[in-house]
């Protein structure tokens, strides 16, 4: 199941009437875009008791290819580690 921005948004205004949509999709740009800049830094992100997500660097390394068995150059690379809470895991592997 994936998740759309409207969908959370539908979300947000159904528990916090009191918030206008326009102001609840400008509050969720905000935060995500802060994660995304906060990750470029190479910081960690924690949203207490919900979610972790830090940035790893894998190192620059000689691999080859399989076919050819030709060694490659491979480039250093940036992935992202995301954890969630054991509650939260928890919450979303229960059968409804």
């Amino acid at each position: 199941m994936s998740v759309v921005k409207s969908d959370l948004i539908k979300e947000l205004s159904k528990n916090y009437p009191n918030f206008l949509k326009k102001d609840l999709t400008k509050l969720f740009d905000i935060i995500i875009y802060e994660i995304q800049e906060a990750l470029k830094r190479g910081e960690r992100v924690e949203l207490r008791e919900v979610f972790s997500i830090e940035p790893r660097i894998q190192k620059a390394r000689i691999s080859r290819n399989p076919k050819t068995n030709e060694k490659v150059n491979t480039p250093q690379k940036k992935s992202i580690l995301f954890k969630m809470s054991k509650d939260w895991a928890k919450r979303a592997n229960e059968k409804e």
